[in-house]
């Protein structure tokens, strides 16, 4: 009788402390939900106030574009302009800094963030016509950052979207999209592999003849329209699913 007791007492202890670990398992499934929730929420506030603040401006007039960036800069150095795309959700400020992960998860008041940041490669020089504006965005399956970068691949989309828009502390720029193509990030033991992230600089005629040779071979589609060498060019990248790897890839050349 004791034995079959304390094989009692030691089942209902048991029983007891499965349902407190299955308890706290569901209190912290619960808690981490709201918390998830509560984030994206205020995240998706500071990006609709942020973009809010600075449409208003791009309407009215550049120079007044040109001064929300500066005020943007005083609350962050990296930044370094605003890209927009008219009708479409990209419309954010661009980020620079010497770590080419950091604005992966982190935003423009370098908070931790899961959506990131729209960011220039660092090697970049923005003022330079020979330099190759080499832009990251994450693509967020709620359209958000680069996401509509993939509706570049329908040309009836491109023929609606064509033009780009990006505000600096100097000025406001205006770039037409010359071509839109799908390639992927290639492993470093790949040969005569087209990197088109490795084109940060056209140092010469020949490396900017090599890149627009190479998008003209792979682009989806003839947009009737090419660049020359020393018009700066604005090469726009997220990540697509169709490949392993794979990356969706739209590129711009800069128009007076």
């Amino acid at each position: 009788m004791r034995r079959e007791k304390k094989k009692e007492v030691k089942h209902k202890k048991t029983k007891k402390i499965i349902l407190i670990l299955v308890s706290l398992i569901i209190i912290a499934a619960i808690s981490y939900v709201i918390y998830y929730n509560y984030q994206k929420m205020q995240q998706d506030k500071d990006l609709e106030e942020l973009q809010e603040y600075m449409d208003t401006q791009i309407e009215e007039q550049s120079e007044e574009s040109i001064n929300k960036v500066k005020e943007l800069q005083e609350i962050n150095a990296d930044v370094k302009g605003w890209i927009q795309i008219k009708d479409t959700n990209i419309n954010y400020p661009v980020l620079q800094t010497t770590d080419n992960d950091y604005y992966l998860t982190h935003n423009y008041k370098k908070q931790k963030n899961k959506y990131g940041s729209i960011y220039l490669k660092n090697e970049v020089n923005i003022d330079d016509n020979n330099s190759n504006l080499i832009l990251y965005g994450h693509n967020m399956k709620d359209d958000k950052m680069f996401n509509n970068l993939l509706k570049y691949e329908d040309q009836n989309y491109y023929e609606e979207h064509k033009e780009i828009t990006l505000v600096t502390q100097k000025e406001e720029r205006k770039y037409q999209i010359i071509a839109a193509f799908k390639s992927r990030v290639f492993y470093q033991d790949e040969k005569n592999v087209f990197r088109y992230y490795n084109y940060t600089n056209f140092q010469t005629q020949e490396m900017f003849d090599e890149y627009i040779d190479n998008i003209n071979r792979i682009k989806l589609y003839d947009t009737g329209v090419t660049a020359n060498y020393q018009e700066q060019l604005l090469t726009m990248i997220t990540c697509e699913y169709s490949q392993e790897n794979g990356r969706m890839v739209v590129v711009a050349k800069r128009v007076e």
